[in-house]
């Protein structure tokens, strides 16, 4: 029998113990994650607060052609190499994720020429202690697989080793042609450099876009450009100037040349937007800017790459990174919005503006909106314990309510659902339908935004083990899900069953021709599904509150919440965070219902 005990209490104790600690809050193993396990993202949360915390102070992040031996802007630098250090990063990593911040921050990827110069990345690497490495060592971020940048270096030399680049055979040129009358005149300027940008840049994007197809991946025409644009100015000039008609005398470099080609070669539209500010940028820019830094930065790895990818999610076009994506988790990839946060205090914008204009940009542009702000705090609160500057506390205070809220409303249900004799089983149950149906609904208007294609989706069987024998198949969704959909767009109507193990593969094998579009449409939605363990509230919540209620011992509550939670509780972790929260709750309520007597 359910004791009819005092709600109040009940929802102080489990709420004060679930803001405890997020890692009880999700199966997403984000103490990994501050450690630069897996992921660096919380490095950026560091990286964003150390440069607000420097131009709040008067500081300026310009890069300047001065001849001096240190610039001030090498300080902020600096610290925010240390920053990301001490928050996971490596080297290499650290200095790749502040150079590609403080180049979209406003700081020039290069200036000056030719004694003296200053490039963004070469300083980076050089704060950072690190080596340079050749592009060719460069990965691409995890899309499951991943390639290097070696085939667009492989391309580009076996262009030039065939003559096909440079309208100049370099053994026609006379003896004592070079320097100043070759580099910064009309044979470099206006012959022998556009001919190794136009061809290079397009050489090498291609190769990094049939490489990512040949090992079976859509891959990213974003990473092809940029990788393609920093496998040849790895090899020209890129100092140099351009044809007038090119470009205005000092202010456009080859580099530019070299972005426009890639990002054209790429299909990459010809502006970019920052979220939140609506700040324009021209695609070219971006995509030669972040070659060079790449050609200068040394070695990253893959989590460095895919870091730098969650900062470049900053836009509107989706161009980059899983922040901005169709679906929340996972919660590796929840840091765009850092650079977002960045930009908008720039532009004079007021941290509670900006926290909620983050906060409905997100919830509007994806599947589930409801954990959409959930997953944000989640990785902001735990970067707060690496270190608590503006941008992570402007995030954490503006997510905050929304979470309080989701446990607030889960407490209550769960509450009066014991009290009208309802199962915790029925209960926890009932919450995940509630999850699919959200992300049914909200789906069919992600579709209708982005793309304004009137879809339905409704999924009619979701199950484990599809094809697989093991326990942990059998007990977990996200590792072999068994998945029947129903796809409606005008007259099509089509019934997917074994959507993930069977369709999915027919169509990328060409062996289902007819189905493609429906492989699209589901495919977001169903991500989301299959992993919500990022978010696991609809199983710690319903346990603690059981077992404050007296259904059960927590051990057993927690137990049956995993259970019947088939959505939720779809990696490894539920269970032992709803005992962890509700043995914490349990000590809160034992002092919230008891007299306090010194």
């Amino acid at each position: 029998m359910v004791k009819q005990t005092d709600f109040n209490a009940v929802l102080s104790a489990v709420e004060a113990a679930a803001l405890n600690d997020v890692v009880n809050l999700t199966s997403d193993r984000v103490e990994a994650l501050a450690g630069g396990h897996g992921m660096v993202n919380m490095a950026l949360f560091s990286v964003a607060d150390v440069i607000v915390e420097e131009l709040q102070k008067g500081q300026s992040l310009e890069v300047k052609f001065a001849n001096a031996r240190k610039l001030p802007v090498d300080d902020i630098m600096k610290k925010a190499i240390d920053a990301a250090k001490a928050s996971g990063a490596d080297g290499a990593n650290a200095a790749l994720i502040v150079a590609s911040m403080m180049y979209l921050a406003g700081s020039a990827a290069q200036v000056g020429v030719p004694a003296g110069n200053r490039k963004l990345g070469a300083t980076a690497r050089m704060l950072a202690g690190v080596d340079r490495s050749g592009v060719s060592a460069i990965p691409t971020t995890k899309m499951n697989s991943k390639v290097s940048a070696f085939p667009a270096v492989a391309a580009i030399y076996e262009a030039i080793r065939k003559g096909e680049l440079s309208p100049v055979d370099g053994r026609d040129i006379p003896p004592f042609v070079g320097g100043a009358i070759y580099g910064h005149s009309a044979l470099g300027e206006d012959y022998i450099w556009p001919a190794l940008v136009k061809k290079g840049a397009q050489i090498g994007t291609q190769a990094m876009l049939d490489s990512m197809a040949g090992i079976g991946i859509g891959g990213s025409k974003f990473q092809a450009a940029i990788l393609g644009a920093a496998a040849i100015l790895e090899i020209i000039h890129p100092d140099a100037e351009v044809p007038e008609e090119c470009g205005t005398y000092g202010r456009t470099s080859s580099v530019y040349l070299v972005g426009k080609l890639a990002a054209e070669t790429a299909g990459l539209p010809e502006k970019l937007h920052m979220r939140i500010t609506g700040e324009e940028y021209d695609t070219a820019h971006v995509v030669g800017d972040i070659g060079l830094i790449l050609k200068d930065i040394g070695g990253p790895s893959v989590i460095g790459m895919m870091a730098m990818a969650e900062v470049l999610a900053c836009f509107e076009e989706r161009i980059s990174g899983g922040s901005g994506g169709a679906h929340n988790p996972p919660l590796g990839h929840m840091t765009g919005y850092t650079m977002c946060a960045i930009k908008a205090l720039q532009a004079g914008m007021k941290p509670d503006e900006i926290g909620r204009a983050i906060v409905a940009d997100r919830c509007s542009d994806v599947v589930n909106p409801y954990p959409a702000p959930f997953c944000i705090y989640v990785v902001a609160k735990k970067a707060s314990e690496l270190h608590n500057g503006p941008v992570t506390k402007l995030l954490v205070e503006v997510t905050l309510p929304y979470v309080t809220k989701l446990i607030h409303d889960k407490a209550l249900t769960t509450y009066e659902g014991l009290n009208a004799g309802k199962t915790l089983a029925e209960i926890v149950k009932q919450m995940d339908d509630e999850r699919v149906a959200d992300a049914e609904k909200y789906g069919a208007k992600y579709w209708k935004k982005i793309a304004n294609r009137d879809v339905t989706v409704k999924y009619l069987k979701i199950a484990n083990a599809a094809r697989r024998t093991s326990k942990s198949c059998q007990k977990y969704l996200a590792f072999d899900p068994l998945i029947t959909v129903e796809v409606t767009e005008g007259d099509r109507h089509v019934v997917l069953e074994h959507y993930t193990d069977q369709v999915i593969p027919a169509v990328c094998l060409k062996k289902d021709t007819e189905n493609a579009w429906t492989v699209e449409i589901a495919a977001p939605i169903t991500s989301e599904l299959v992993l919500s363990g990022c978010m696991i509230l609809n199983v710690v919540i319903p346990a603690a509150v059981a077992a404050l209620m007296g259904y059960g011992p927590i051990e057993d509550t927690s137990a049956e919440a995993e259970a019947a939670a088939y959505i939720t509780a779809g990696i490894p972790g539920p269970k032992m965070a709803a005992r962890r929260l509700g043995r914490l709750a349990q000590k809160n309520y034992d002092v919230l219902t008891q007299p306090w007597v010194v």
